[in-house]
Parts: structure tokens; sequence; C-alpha cells
């Protein structure tokens, strides 16, 4: 078997073990006969699936009795427009903190349905750092504060859940999802994306606040309403049946090893690795500074475009592919999720190490 080290941020690796588990599942899951890709979103094999992948989040993220898990599609830029719809009344408002390309999105999708601010930026710094921010920085009639917890393209995260009163708290999660401990009682919804964390693209999850739900705007669509999703357990329609498969397995993954107390010991350890080798040395840079550093992508550049170019070329053909930066920002991004080995970075250093002696600056 020749697997690489995939460090792409998004459709990104997914634990060896899982993807073992659905092989041995493709053709026939259990007794069924059928692959979960065949089976119908209503027979009591595909509720067990379902049924369990949800116990077994709420069990991995602590999630309290008065959230509601739904397992939707459309991808969490869907989300963007989702968000107002469900909170933002009729002449009300909202405060975004943009940190960085996907909030900004989010952002600017909002704008449409009232009166929405961008309350803190980091964006004349090249998003080198996520905004601090105090109750005071959002406005008190505030339907919600949105934020993206970790910007997967700059390679930031929020050292800290933003204090924002009783102010509801809106957080992208796309990129750090079930890779630590998270107070979900601090939120009043979390969205993500799955194909960073927890399965293949096309499932989205969100959680939210039961008392949240109700309160969508009168042009909601109703696929977007979560209300109506919540009501019929994800179920109004077909849902992503295999993605929300491989999802429960990738909950059962970490569960087993520890759950995310265990993970973030993982994640932390890898992280490390890297981080501590790009500060003890000049030849690359990091650009984010280090209180705003990401668990799960890590941003570097060399200083000259030609080399950073060379070096993506070389890595893919060591075995370590896509770490080609973000068209926006250029250089390179490491994306250690949860299912990239200790291993995989132990190379990617080795490897930083050999270019570097190899390829001198002038």
């Amino acid at each position: 078997m020749n697997r690489v080290y995939n460090f792409s941020a998004g459709p990104s690796m997914l634990p060896l073990s899982v993807l073992e588990k659905c092989a041995a599942d493709m053709v026939s899951y259990g007794e069924s006969g059928m692959s979960v890709m065949e089976m119908s979103h209503r027979s009591p094999d595909y509720d067990a699936i379902i049924k369990k992948a949800e116990a077994d989040l709420r069990t991995l993220m602590n999630i309290p009795d008065n959230y509601k898990v739904l397992f939707l599609q459309g991808g969490a830029s869907t989300q963007f427009a989702s968000v107002p719809l469900n909170l933002l009344p009729v002449g009300g408002k909202a405060d975004y903190i943009v940190s960085g390309q996907f909030s900004g999105k989010a952002y600017k999708e909002a704008q449409k349905y009232g009166d929405v601010v961008e309350v803190a930026s980091s964006k004349a710094d090249n998003f080198t750092y996520v905004p601090k921010t105090t109750r005071d920085s959002f406005r008190k009639d505030a339907a919600y504060v949105h934020i993206c917890y970790n910007n997967t393209i700059y390679g930031t995260k929020y050292p800290e859940i933003p204090d924002t009163g009783d102010i509801p708290l809106v957080a992208d999660m796309s990129s750090c999802i079930i890779s630590e401990p998270v107070d979900v009682s601090k939120f009043g919804v979390i969205y993500a994306g799955a194909q960073k964390n927890m399965a293949p693209a096309g499932l989205t999850l969100v959680i939210v606040r039961e008392d949240l739900l109700g309160r969508a705007r009168p042009e909601c669509p109703t696929m977007l309403d979560w209300k109506t999703m919540a009501e019929n357990d994800s179920m109004y329609n077909t849902p992503p049946c295999w993605c929300i498969y491989v999802a429960g397995l990738v909950y059962e993954w970490i569960l087993n090893m520890g759950g995310l107390e265990k993970m973030k010991e993982i994640n932390v350890k890898k992280a490390n690795i890297l981080y501590d080798y790009l500060d003890s040395q000049d030849y690359y840079i990091a650009p984010v500074k280090k209180e705003s550093r990401s668990l799960m992508n890590v941003t570097f550049v060399t200083g000259d475009a030609d080399l950073d170019k060379k070096f993506a070329s070389e890595a893919a053909k060591a075995g370590l592919k896509n770490l080609k930066g973000h068209r926006s920002v250029g250089g390179m991004r490491a994306s250690i999720y949860n299912a990239m080995p200790i291993e995989g970075v132990e190379a990617l250093v080795a490897f930083m190490k050999d270019f570097a002696e190899k390829n001198p600056k002038a």
C-alpha cells in the first residue's frame, strides 16, 4: 500500500483504520446485503447508524441536552446565509469578527440581511493574528456575534473563547472541530464542514441551542431552517448518508483512543514538533503571531516565491503532498488534522532541514 502523507487543508486525510472499515463495509454493511450508500435513510439499519453517530458525538464533545445536533448538506459556506436567516430578525443587528477569508465571506453574506458590522479585524496585518475583543466590543442589542474559530488559510486560532455576555456566540469550527475539548455551552451555535477532521466532503454539522430555534426569517428557505431540520431529526430530506456513517466511525475512533483530551495531547505534540523547528532556525519564516497559532494549519514561507514553489514540488515527490499554500497567500501550509500521524510531521521537518541545506538562499 502506497499511502502518502497528505497535508491538504481539505478534503483531508482520514484515519487509516476508518478507511479500512469503510472498505470492508463498502459492498455490504453488516448483514444488510447492501452498501450504506444504497440503503434507505428510513431503514432500521441506517436509523441505527445516524443515532449512534449523534450519541457518540454528544459524548465526545460533551454536548448539553439543550442543544440540537444537525447533520446537513451544503457545506459551511451555506451556513454563512443560514446563520442570519435563522438568527437575525428583520431590522436586527449582528456583529462579526473578521480574522480571515472565511469569516470575511460570512460577514459579506450576512450583510444582505440586516445591520451587520465588522467589530474587529486583523486584515491590515494580513490576518497574522486573531483580534482581541472584550464584552464592550459588541453592540448590546446585537442578535449574535459570529467568529471563525480556526482560520484554515492563515493558520490562526482563537486562544480563548470571546466573551460576548448574553449575546449568542456563533462559531465556524470547520477546521478545528473535534481536535480538542471545547465548552459547547459558551456558544449559541457551532457549525462545521466535515471534510477536514470528520468525514468526506458533503456533510455539514450544526450544533444549535434549542432556544435559538424557531426564529427564522419569513424568507428563510425551508431547507435552511434549523427548526425544520431539528424537528425531522436531520431527515427532512435524504441526508448525506455515507458521510454521516464515516463521521460516526471517526467519532468512535477518537472515543476509543481516549476522547478529545487525548486527541488534543497528540495534536499539541504534532504542532510543537513543527513550530519548535520553525522557531529554531531562520531559513523559513512563520508569519503567525505565537499567541494565535493554530494546531491544525501551520503556515510558513522561505521569503522567495521561486523557492516556495520548488519546496512544494519536491516535497510532493518525496510523498509529502499538498503543502502549497492557499493561492491567496502563497508559501506553504501544513494541515496536520487529527488523522495526520506524528510520523508525518517528523518526515516533514526532516525534509525541511534537507531542503534548506540543499537550497541556500542568495
